[in-house]
């Protein structure tokens, strides 16, 4: 109570004709993310109950934690793999190597990103959104822990800025904030996204870990599958996680905790969800009756960001379908898109981002096709009478 009763004395300094009038948003920011508010939203997505969108965005942050710790857990335990003493080392020096390497990339994430819309609301005079609480966290899970932190605060510049702000903010983009960032990334710096020599941290942080020699590599399952045709990595390490990708992507089974977190409360639609496995699914099936891919078709539903971009990516309110049958077609087709852009494309062994992406300009379609359908349905009806 006593930290509302300070919020409540100093906010009319911050209100029209206040002095620190120029900073309402940033104080309304900071007040409605403390507190649920007791207006409803003016822009961008709106919820109407007392649970309010910040309120949403959090638990979407809660539900990426087990991910998130995993990928710092997993960011460790490459580094000591790679210098051949995982027997050596302990389980908090594993965890904290890998917490000290992903937190400046968390902290980039969300200075850029959160300095852009703080300073994109203030010119604007309008309510800080908080769509980015999100983006900001699964930017850093998405990309390579050797990924450097100014060419990450230039591509969540571009995708803040050229994604979000001038589509209108928050509720009102039509592709996945953390998807163009990734993509930016991807085809603007791709020797640090793509190859070997990036998904293992290679320096020694704060004393933990091992400074690995010039030059190491470790592909990515997915990787050695489209150099050699094959992997050596076995089904229990796709599942748990303990194999080399991006930094949040790599455990189902942390991802399927956040699977739990969201389909439980009600956040993620588990039709657009379910729908994505079972298009990857059916796509894998033809590829290997057809002999295109040398793995089975559930390895490709366990590899690389396919399980964490059908949760957190393609169930994304904003940017994927909303109408009830429309997230069935959307997610089938983001999942065999998918598939079929990892297995045609040797140049591309991942596949998730850019069917999501593609998709996303394809929702606004997809539900103006299932409205058009049943708007014809009930004329048919009222016609036949």
């Amino acid at each position: 109570m006593s930290l509302r009763n300070y919020l409540n004395k100093i906010k009319p300094a911050f209100e029209e004709g206040g002095k620190l009038h120029a900073f309402r948003s940033v104080f309304d920011g900071f007040e409605t993310f403390l507190y649920v508010p007791n207006t409803t939203a003016k822009s961008g997505a709106h919820i109407h109950d007392a649970i309010d969108s910040k309120r949403i965005m959090s638990m979407v942050v809660i539900a990426l934690m087990p991910a998130m710790l995993f990928g710092m857990y997993n960011v460790g335990y490459q580094n000591f793999l790679a210098a051949g003493k995982p027997a050596d080392a302990t389980f908090f020096s594993i965890f904290f190597y890998g917490f000290f390497a992903v937190l400046p990339k968390i902290l980039v994430s969300y200075i850029v990103g959160l300095g852009i819309e703080f300073a994109w609301a203030q010119w604007k005079g309008e309510e800080i959104q908080e769509g980015y609480l999100v983006s900001g966290i699964l930017i850093p899970l998405i990309i390579p822990v050797d990924c450097p932190l100014w060419i990450l605060a230039i591509a969540c510049a571009f995708a803040v800025i050229f994604a979000k702000e001038i589509f209108g903010g928050t509720g009102m983009n039509i592709f996945n904030v953390a998807l163009v960032t990734r993509a930016f990334l991807f085809f603007s710096y791709p020797q640090k996204m793509s190859g070997d020599t990036v998904w293992v941290a290679s320096d020694k942080i704060l004393g933990l870990g091992y400074t690995l020699p010039d030059g190491y590599t470790a592909a990515t399952p997915l990787a050695q599958i489209g150099q050699d045709g094959k992997t050596t990595t076995e089904l229990c390490d796709m599942v748990t996680g303990l194999i080399p990708g991006s930094i949040g992507e790599t455990s189902v089974i942390a991802i399927a905790i956040g699977a739990v977190i969201l389909l439980w409360t009600g956040i993620a639609s588990w039709k657009t969800m379910l729908s994505v496995f079972i298009g990857g699914s059916v796509m894998a099936l033809i590829f290997e009756a057809v002999g295109k891919t040398p793995i089975p078709f559930y390895e490709h539903l366990v590899l690389g960001g396919f399980a964490f971009g059908a949760v957190f990516m393609a169930t994304d309110p904003v940017t994927s379908a909303r109408t009830e049958c429309g997230k069935w077609v959307f997610g089938f087709l983001v999942g065999a898109m998918a598939i079929i852009i990892r297995v045609m494309n040797p140049g591309y062994p991942e596949g998730m981002m850019l069917a999501i992406l593609l998709m996303n300009m394809f929702a606004p379609l997809i539900d103006h096709c299932v409205v058009q359908r049943n708007v014809s349905k009930r004329m048919k009806r009222l016609t036949s009478k």
